[in-house]
């Protein structure tokens, strides 16, 4: 099992050189998502950002790395109860790569 490295917060609070009570929570957070898949680390940040209200999408962007389309589209599958997201996978039936052929001489 590979163990992923956690970004750096690039708030404009923690590029500071002072030292703030949030930064602590933003290593967590971080920490924390290194260890999900990639849907729930979507709707986890998406729930965040629905928590802080306007300015969320921008502010766990620089906290998390994520893009903030991604974050959007978290939101968007939240809002509608996750019905078209499978219970049982992470990525939809086709998604990934194709299949590669064994080739074989003859």
């Amino acid at each position: 099992m590979t163990s992923l490295v956690p970004p750096e917060c690039q708030c404009p609070v923690c590029r500071e050189a002072t030292d703030h009570p949030d930064r602590e929570r933003h290593r967590q957070m971080n920490l924390f998502l290194s260890r999900l898949d990639e849907q729930q680390r979507r709707w986890y940040v998406a729930l965040e950002s629905k928590r802080i209200g306007y300015g969320g999408d921008s502010l766990l962007s620089q906290i998390t790395g994520m893009d903030e389309k991604t974050i959007r589209r978290g939101r968007e599958e939240l809002d509608s109860s996750l019905e078209d997201r499978p219970a049982e996978r992470v990525r939809l039936p086709g998604a990934g790569r194709p299949a590669v052929e064994k080739k074989t001489r003859q």
